[in-house]
């Protein structure tokens, strides 16, 4: 299972690399809808609807993304973003690029999947839409809400109807019967109406339930011919009602785990007309079951407990299931994939091709209801999927580009069908890309099988190898064995009818070949032709050149009273009036009685089916002529390439000449206009610069007399205003009078009762101001006092901190004093030590120099000295050890004193307590300055070294004893053995002199 996510793509490839499902969950492609945003969250899809050709489906999610999805193109792009979830989906509208939305502010769009524009909005509902159903016309809808239903008319987007019910009584669904004009209506106390979509007449109602069956009706699903309803609830009980008799004829029971059932959906098939036999049963656990409502049994299922299913729907031709998951996925189901281990290809037990021949022969024709079944089952057909798919793959046959101009189909859906059923068979043998009557031959049986390409291929694939033998021997031109044995046949049992066509110069390939290269469709009805191919494929491929003969047979006598050749080619060319009955029988009847030698069936292989998995090789034409036809056909088209690339060249620059001719012209009428406007302008701004100007005089004059008036005007009231300001200063004047003197009242009186107010203040102030000094006296005594005694206390307290440091440093440096003291004397012994011991070194450096001057050099000689030289070698490493500890221990004592400092200097931070403890502490460290054992270590160093030195002597001295008893013989060997002793010595000396030399410039 391939698994795709949409993210924030807008469009892209539904699955990468080729699905291939398996027969156990037969699931496609899961498609899910994760956002990559800040909060990265999952988009749950919530409705999803196919369109007409089954290989285009609609899905949206809760926040109104909707996307499409080409399955058959492998594409998925996002058309239209309505910011709110969508309750309701339809895609299968008039115009084919058109979908209705529901949403969830109760309103109703419609959008273009091409141009991604809004087409039209409709409201009218006051409750969210959970149903859409689209008359198979494609012009009408029919949205239902729980309260209400409303027919909208999709040519005009207007509403046509509402029907409204009271509240008591709610709706469950309303829609439209498949391939007629009848409207069902469902409501939720088990009543259903069957009303005319034109005059909204009530054809029938459905009787209640029978009571033993307590089950409320929720969900229903209608076949595609519209004849059978099925209804379901909250109960494991199925009611299957026929409408035609408007009764309930079967009741099916699911299984025990079945409480509810969701959803209910019939799966269409190519092969029964319509009249679906495979029910899909969705139930609250989340599995959807397929039934077969016929045998009652369980064909297969699709969801799980664990990944369950929130709805499905079911492509037009029963190819694909697409489910909305409960997680918010969508997933894509294989119908082929899960119904692989069912043998649809196989007869049903007790039915072989003598029965049906038999049954064939009694009732004229197969029932309808199983005629496809009948037909793929005789047919053999093997369904190869991937063999199609490569063929389908390969695009449309170049030869088949312009079928439309040929073959002018109205429906666009049915020629496309049929060019991808021609390209397919070019693609599959080269000669029929230049058959001529291939359209012809493979159109009926298109019109017939458009829902499912498959299989109109293999029947079309199975009619030429089998009921096509020899076709192909004579091309381009027709096949002239076959009509020459249909000549001889019709010589044989109507010598009058053949003379007929022979003396009006009537040939077989006008009374024969018309008939087979359009296989009948052209001269019979619907009806008529699928009866004579009942009878057709269920016999030997003769009978179709039989057959040819028979319906001559049986229009002979209108055949006898034509003479002209175009009656002839309109009689074979157009439905007559002839019974198909006849025929049919004529044809059992020369079947039986023609003689072996002209019978058809010596010079035609029997029956033989496709091959399975892949098709048989079709090579039975002259292929050196088909080869000299592509050649020259595509030699043709180059030069019909080339040509119309010289003349669209020529078409381009004829039209850019015209186009420039065009502007010239345009430019220059442009320019004549301009200047006619021009002058037009000029002698409109002549006049009205005229007018202007005597405007401008009658302006100047009535200025003037206003100026005047002005004038008088202004100088009255100046006038006036003089007057008026002359009062007012009069008026003023005796104001300011009366104001004065009333202020010199005033001023006077304050100044009594101010001087009165500074007396008593002045008194009061006067006895404030010996109390004040009164307090103020007593209080600088109190303040002296206490001052003076805070500065006694601080004083001592000063003095008693100074004493106590003085002290505290004295005893510090007294200390101090002490142990630097020992320390250099300590000092001093270990460098005399080193001293004596550089001495005492050199001292037997030049002993043992004298000894090897002495040294006769023989093998005794230089053992010896081997020996003195390890000696020396651990004295000197002792002597190092020594020195090193000396100097560790000096290094100690350094240590020692600096923690000591150290702890003095902390002494400086407290007062009182803490200067008193760190005193005692110091006089306790007085005491014992150092470790008498180190001392004493120190003072025996030397000692040990001596007494080391001394051993050293001795054991040189009895060497030396030794060496003197040599003979002189070795003179001149020792002299030699004596220089080289005498420079090994030097280094060794100089080695060890410096290795004294560094710890002791360490330790001092």
């Amino acid at each position: 299972m391939e698994s795709t996510d949409l993210g924030n793509k807008e469009s892209g490839k539904i699955w990468h690399r080729k699905p291939s499902p398996g027969t156990r969950d037969g699931i496609i492609v899961n498609i899910i809808h994760n956002t990559s945003d800040y909060h990265p969250k999952v988009l749950r899809f919530l409705n999803v609807a196919f369109d007409g050709s089954g290989d285009c489906l609609i899905a949206g999610d809760h926040q109104g993304n909707i996307y499409v999805f080409d399955l058959h193109g492998n594409r998925f792009n996002l058309i239209q973003r309505t910011a709110q979830a969508c309750t309701a989906l339809a895609f299968n509208l008039h115009r084919k690029s058109e979908f209705l939305v529901a949403l969830a502010d109760y309103s109703v769009k419609c959008f273009d999947t091409v141009t991604k524009e809004l087409v039209s909005w409709m409201r009218g509902h006051e409750s969210s839409i959970f149903s859409i159903s689209v008359h198979a016309s494609g012009r009408y809808a029919i949205t239902t809400s729980s309260d209400t239903a409303q027919l909208w008319d999709l040519d005009t987007f207007q509403r046509k109807r509402k029907l409204n019910i009271r509240q008591s009584v709610g709706i469950q669904k309303v829609f439209f019967l498949p391939l007629s004009n009848t409207i069902l209506s469902c409501f939720k106390d088990n009543s259903i109406f069957a009303w005319e979509c034109d005059t909204l007449f009530c054809k029938y109602q459905l009787p209640a339930p029978p009571e033993s069956s307590s089950i409320l009706y929720k969900v229903f699903a209608v076949t595609r011919d519209g004849r059978i309803l099925a209804a379901g609830g909250k109960s494991n009980h199925l009611h299957l009602w026929c409408l035609e008799a408007t009764q309930l004829f079967r009741i099916i029971q699911m299984p025990t785990k079945v409480r509810a059932i969701r959803h209910l959906e019939f799966l269409p098939d190519s092969f029964d007309a319509g009249s679906n036999q495979v029910l899909g049963v969705l139930s609250q656990d989340g599995i959807m079951r397929f039934i077969n409502i016929q045998t009652c049994k369980l064909l297969f299922e699709i969801g799980s407990l664990d990944e369950g299913i929130s709805t499905s729907v079911i492509s037009p031709h029963g190819r694909y299931i697409a489910s909305v998951m409960e997680n918010g996925s969508l997933n894509i189901y294989s119908v082929q994939a899960l119904t692989q281990d069912i043998n649809k290809n196989e007869l049903s037990d007790g039915l072989n091709k003598k029965r049906l021949q038999i049954l064939l022969k009694g009732y004229g024709e197969y029932p309808t209801k199983y005629r496809m079944f009948i037909w793929r089952s005789l047919l053999q057909l093997p369904e190869n999927h991937t063999a199609f798919s490569s063929l389908i793959d390969k695009g449309t046959h170049v030869a088949f580009l312009n079928l439309q101009k040929k073959y002018p189909i109205k429906s666009r859906k049915l020629l496309r069908v049929l060019q991808r059923t021609l390209s397919a068979l070019a693609h599959w043998s080269a000669i029929f890309s230049d058959t001529p009557y291939l359209p012809l031959l493979a159109f009926p049986f298109v019109k017939l099988f458009q829902n499912n390409q498959l299989i109109c291929f293999e029947v079309v694939a199975t009619l030429i190898i089998n009921w096509c033998q020899h076709w192909f021997e004579y091309f381009p031109n027709p096949p002239i064995n076959i009509l020459s044995t249909i000549e001889n046949i019709l010589a044989f049992h109507d010598k009058e009818l053949l003379q007929h066509f022979i003396d009006h110069d009537i040939t077989s390939q006008l009374y024969a070949w018309p008939l087979l290269e359009t296989v009948f469709s052209e001269v019979l009805t619907r009806e008529e032709w699928l009866k004579l191919f009942d009878n057709v494929f269920s016999n030997h491929p003769s009978f179709l050149l039989m057959t040819v003969v028979a319906y001559n047979v049986c229009s002979r006598a209108p055949l006898l009273n034509c003479t002209l050749k175009d009656d002839f080619e309109y009689f074979f060319h157009h439905r007559n009036n002839l019974d198909i009955n006849v025929v049919i029988r004529e044809v059992y009847h020369l079947m039986e009685t023609t003689p072996a030698n002209i019978h058809p069936d010596s010079m035609l292989n029997v029956f033989v089916a496709l091959t399975k998995g892949q098709y048989p090789i079709f090579n039975q034409y002259p292929k050196f002529i088909v080869d000299y036809q592509t050649q020259e056909r595509e030699r043709i088209r180059n030069d019909e390439l080339d040509y119309l690339r010289e003349r669209q060249t020529v078409e381009d620059m004829h039209a850019e000449v015209d186009q420039q001719r065009i502007k010239d012209e345009a430019w220059y009428q442009k320019q004549e206009l301009l200047r006619k406007a021009e002058e037009t302008r000029r002698e409109i701004l002549l006049r009205e610069e005229e007018k202007m100007l005597q405007q401008r005089q009658r302006l100047a004059a009535v200025r003037r007399e206003l100026k005047i008036k002005e004038l008088h005007l202004q100088d009255a009231a100046r006038r006036r205003f003089l007057k008026l300001q002359q009062d007012q200063r009069e008026m003023e004047l005796r104001r300011l009078d009366d104001e004065i003197e009333r202020k010199v009242q005033m001023r006077d009186q304050e100044i009594a009762s101010t001087a009165k107010d500074l007396e008593m203040r002045q008194l009061e102030l006067e006895s404030q101001k010996r109390l004040y000094e009164k307090n103020l006296t007593r209080n600088q005594e109190v303040i002296a006092k206490e001052i003076q005694e805070d500065a006694d206390a601080y004083r001592r307290k000063v003095d008693l901190e100074e004493h106590m440091f003085h002290k505290l440093i004295e005893t510090d440096q007294t200390q101090s004093r002490k142990t630097q003291k020992i320390i250099e004397e300590n000092l001093a012994k270990a460098e005399q030590a080193c001293l004596n011991t550089d001495w005492k070194i050199q001292t037997l450096h030049r002993q043992k120099c004298n000894d090897l001057q002495r040294n006769e050099g023989y093998q005794e000689v230089a053992s010896l000295l081997r020996k003195n030289r390890r000696k020396e070698i651990e004295i000197l490493n002792a002597m190092l050890e020594e020195e090193a500890k000396k100097c560790k221990e000096a290094e100690e004592k350094e240590f020692h004193l600096r923690w000591q400092k150290k702890a003095s200097a902390l002494s400086d931070e407290s007062r009182k307590w803490f200067l008193k403890q760190e005193m005692s502490a110091a006089l306790e460290h007085a005491e014992n300055p150092l470790n008498k054992a180190q001392v004493l270590q120190l003072q025996n160093e030397p000692v040990a070294s001596s007494s080391q030195l001394n051993d050293t002597s001795e054991m040189d001295s009895s060497t030396q004893l030794s060496l003197n008893r040599k003979t002189a013989e070795w003179d001149s060997t020792e002299q030699n053995l004596i220089k080289k002793v005498r420079n090994l010595r030097q280094r060794l000396t100089e080695q060890a002199r410096d290795r004294c030399q560094t710890p002791h410039l360490l330790a001092t």
